[in-house]
């Protein structure tokens, strides 16, 4: 098997309106397509029924939110602990996090201040280096950070 590439990644969320206003207000995706399922992919979801399945873009990134109408989402929507194994978080840069508290609460997400560190001289060009966790209405960590290097460019 030849690995092509990466293709996405799938995030279950309990309300697909919702999630998908915040990945565009607070994020900046948008919408590709949106399709219903109806057990066509039984197999591979491990489980039966309907579900939809939203793909969104924001550059060279894709997520697929998961939604499926007979409200069988589970989980607590607490976001994750750090030392928990698995997929701990999303992470994306930004100019500056001083707004981002507003814009990811009045999105239907949360946001986490206590979680900010500042590292003086650890930022593009000797500037500071800021990370912040904001969730996304189901609770995903999502990482923000300020005065970062562009991984993408390396």
């Amino acid at each position: 098997m030849a690995l092509k590439g990466f293709s996405h990644i799938g995030i279950c969320v309990r309300d697909l309106d919702v999630s998908t206003r915040f990945y565009i207000e607070v994020l900046g995706f948008e919408v590709m397509f949106t399709v219903a399922f109806d057990g066509e992919f039984a197999a591979t979801m491990e489980r039966a029924g309907m579900f939809t399945s939203r793909m969104m873009r924001r550059d060279d990134l894709r997520i697929e939110l998961l939604w499926w109408p007979d409200d069988q989402a589970t989980g607590d929507g607490v976001r994750r602990p750090m030392n928990a194994t698995g997929l701990t978080h999303l992470a994306f840069r930004v100019d500056t996090i001083d707004e981002l508290y507003d814009i990811a609460r009045r999105a239907g997400g949360q946001a986490w201040p206590e979680t900010l560190t500042t590292v003086p001289g650890h930022g593009v060009g000797g500037g500071d280096l800021q990370n912040v966790y904001v969730t996304d209405p189901d609770g995903t960590r999502i990482e923000c950070m300020a005065g970062t290097p562009d991984l993408a460019a390396m």
